[in-house]
This record gives structure tokens, sequence and C-alpha cells, in this order.
């Protein structure tokens, strides 16, 4: 029997033997891990092609199972692909468009499900360590937090690791400000996840975990250990990129860490691991703080905030040893979106059938068959940096859209007619397998195929408007009379 063969007959068998309130199975189920990057490039591991960064903890862990070629995120900016992976929903239906700067009255509302609360309902303990980025207010009960989306234990920030990633000091634990910190972002977040994984085992080995450990490397302002820098000053052109490759390296190293540790809890045959980015790269000086940024998106087209294949096409790799077998490369589309599916389908949680999903469960994949998107993959990404704002993924081909609409960070009542009938032009048709580059728009050699995705992306960007969170129009502050002179 093929290790993919098993998984799939595993996740059968679980779900006809379920009978607990909720979907709880009897029997194993796997803990699962999430471990995302901030701003990670597609070419920033070894194992996707960086000449210079070594991660060997990386590259371990892509042997021990699937690397995806074509792994995408749900928007090519932090805010909108975090919430589309907790919901397995275009980011948009939730009315994240785009970040969500600190005060902000945008954020995950309560009435979106995610994932962790499914996973928390049907039993499992559930954690997440590091960036959190889905809401304005932060540690306010004027917005819903970690907890409400179904973290039994949260140590976050809001948005960045302030000052930087060296001793941060803008830590909230359940809650209760941390206060400054000594050490490293990602080591920091890591000594958290293991030190509640130590904890949750000791208290009922027994139950499956979530953990979520959302690192803020290498997102700006970067911060790397002296001795890690070292490495890569012989490489590097300047002291900033020096920095920058140290950063993903400590990256690594804490993931490493994690895997260590795992193992010598006898936890590695029990848990499916998947590591993945956000979005692309940020483009180096785009912003005055943005000196370090000195990511990798080769051999894509663009950076973070594009909607071409560098804004939102990502690292992803996928292990579960014993179960998926190893040494995989796969090059068919997957996307975050499709972990809400996936996980419920193997805790045997209910899946939401009363909700719109954009993405795909795995399980049949991972059973042997191939991947059958249930719908395109569509990006609309209103305030993005390049011309064409709408992007479709559809088998091996994109197409990409211009939109009659001014830049927008997000869509309330003054603007959501506009949206609704902004029109589709200037399409550009691309063949993925073929052009990776996004370098020969086919659209005027392809005629039918052309028309055939024309009306599928037109029937799909008004579906996702029609079903997108329009938020209340900021009110008008009062004009202060002008004092006497």
């Amino acid at each position: 029997m093929s290790s993919r063969l098993f998984l799939f007959l595993f996740a059968l068998l679980s779900t006809l033997a379920h009978g607990q309130e909720g979907g709880a199975l009897e029997g194993k189920r796997p803990n699962i891990v999430v471990i995302l990057c901030d701003d990670l490039g597609y070419g920033d591991l070894e194992c996707y092609g960086h000449p210079h960064i070594k991660t060997p903890h990386l590259n371990a862990l892509a042997e021990s199972g699937i690397r995806f070629t074509d792994f995408y995120s749900a928007a090519p900016v932090c805010s909108p692909s975090r919430v589309g992976l907790m919901t397995g929903r275009n980011p948009n239906r939730a009315g994240v468009y785009d970040f969500i700067p600190g005060n902000k009255d945008i954020y995950l509302r309560a009435s979106e499900v995610t994932f962790p609360q499914l996973l928390k309902k049907a039993g499992y303990a559930t954690c997440l360590s590091g960036k959190w980025h889905c809401n304005g207010k932060f540690n306010n009960d004027a917005q819903p937090q970690p907890d409400a989306a179904g973290f039994d234990h949260w140590f976050a920030t809001q948005n960045n690791a302030s000052p930087s990633h060296a001793n941060p000091r803008n830590y909230v634990r359940n809650g209760e400000e941390v206060g400054a910190l000594e050490g490293y972002s990602c080591q920091i977040a890591t000594d958290e996840a293991l030190g509640w994984i130590e904890k949750q085992q000791k208290a009922d080995a027994e139950q499956p975990f979530f953990l979520y450990l959302a690192f803020h490397e290498p997102h700006e302002p970067i911060a790397s250990p002296e001795s890690l820098v070292k490495d890569y000053r012989e490489d590097a052109r300047q002291e900033e990129e020096a920095l920058y490759f140290a950063n993903v390296a400590n990256v690594d190293a804490a993931v490493g860490r994690l895997q260590a540790r795992l193992a010598e809890m006898g936890l590695t045959d029990d848990t499916l691991v998947i590591f993945s980015s956000d979005n692309g790269p940020e483009t180096l000086l785009r912003y005055q703080r943005a000196k370090n940024s000195f990511g990798s998106a080769a051999p894509l087209r663009g950076m973070k905030l594009w909607t071409t294949e560098a804004g939102f096409r990502v690292p992803g790799i996928m292990s579960w040893p014993g179960v998926i077998a190893p040494k995989q490369t796969e090059k068919a589309a997957f996307s975050s979106l499709d972990f809400f599916p996936t996980f419920l389908e193997l805790a045997g949680a209910e899946v939401p059938r009363n909700r719109a999903l954009d993405g795909t469960s795995l399980l049949p994949y991972l059973g042997g068959g191939t991947l059958e998107r249930e719908k395109p993959l569509l990006w609309v990404f209103y305030n993005a940096l390049n011309e064409r704002r709408v992007a479709m993924r559809h088998g091996d081909w994109k197409l990409m859209a211009k939109l009659n609409l001014p830049r927008y960070n997000s869509v309330n009542e003054k603007i959501a007619e506009k949206v609704k009938s902004a029109t589709l032009s200037d399409f550009q048709l691309f063949n993925l397998t073929s052009d990776v580059h996004e370098a020969n728009d086919l659209s005027g050699e392809k005629p039918e195929k052309l028309a055939e995705l024309k009306t599928l992306v037109e029937k799909e960007y008004t579906a996702l408007v029609a079903d997108s969170h329009v938020w209340e129009a900021p009110k008008a502050e009062a004009k202060k009379a002008k004092p006497k002179k």
C-alpha cells in the first residue's frame, strides 16, 4: 500500500468511526502545525534555489515530504492573506482587503468561521504564537482577539515585532502585555510554542493539537544574530543584504529546533507540518524602513503587493513522516485556502456547508489521486501596485485584468456600488506551465481560451463582490470653529 493511499484510507476510516459530539473521532488524529513566514520570497530558501542562503532544516523538511512549486497565499499582502488562511475563503468575503493599520476599525469579524474554532470544537488544543494582524485594535475589547478565532493560548503581536526582531517588547500573552524580551522574535515565538506543546502533552498526551507558528521574519524592521550575519558578509553585496540572508537562516534554525523537539517527544509521525509564507517579498526601499528588503522572488515577476506570480506564489512544504511519502515535488496549484477543508476532514470535524468556501480538500490528492479544484483561484486586490488588479489561476492558465476603479484599501458603503459595477478589461493570458515568468501574453494567440476564461473570471468576480463584506463609511469629523483673532 502506498503512503498516500494509506493516508486516504486513514482519513476515510476515521471519518466513519466518529461518534462523539462535534465530530470528534475515536482514535488518534494528527497534530497539525502551520509555520508561516512574513514576506518570505518564493526564491528565498535553498530548496527553492537561493544561491547563498543556507536552509538545511527546511531542506530536510521538504525532503521528508512534499515541496510544492505552485503554492499560493490567499492575498499578496499580510492581513488578508492570514484571514483567508484561517477561514478558507477569499479574504474579500470577510471585508479584509488590504493590510490593517493599528487602531483601524477593520478586523476579522466574529461572524466569520475559522478552522481553529472548529478544530477546538472537535477536541483539539489550539495555540497561536507570533504575528496576528487580523485586527486594528489589538488586545482591545472593541474588536475580536485571537481567542475569538479559536485559540486556547495566544502569544502574539498585532503586526510587526517592535522595535525590531531583536528584543521585542510588544508581545501579548492571553491578553496580558509581556514587556521587553531578550532574543530574536522567531526564536522567542518558537520557545513559547514548544513550552505550550510540552505543557499540553503533560496535561493530556492523547489530545491532538493545532499550532499556528507565525514568524515576523523576514519582514522589516530586520534584526539578525551576529553569529549568522558573519556567515553571509562574503556573499552579500552590502551589510543590509547580509542581515537579510541571516534573518532567513535564523528562521531555518527555529524550524530545526521545533522539529528536533517534536522528535524528542515522539510526535514526529503523529504531526502534519506545513511551512509557507503570507505573501511575496518586499521591494527594496519601497518605503523608508525597507532598507534590508533583499528578498528574492526568482524566477517570478513582481513582488509583494503585485498580482503577478511573485505577489502570492510562495514556498510551500508539507511533511508527515510515515504517512506522506518523502521526496515529492508537486506542480499542481495549491493554496492556503485549502487548509480549512483539509484540516477539518483530517480531524473528523464537520465542514460548514452554509458558507462559500474557496479552498479544496487535499485528501483525495494525498490519497493518491489528482487535485481537482472545485473553483479557480481568484485574487482581487484593489490596491495592487501593478496595473492589472484581478488575477485568476485555472489549471495551467492565468488570466489578468484591469479594473475601471481607483485604488482602494477597503470597501465601504460610499464606494460599494462602484465596486459592484466595475468592469474588467485589457486581459492578459499566460500559460504558467511553459511561462512562469509571465513574459508571453497569449491573449491574441489563444482567442478561444481567452473567451472561456474571460467568461469564468467575470462570473467569479461578480459572485465574489456580491458576497464581500462592506464596511460602514467613516463618519466625517465635525469641523472645529476657528478661534477669533
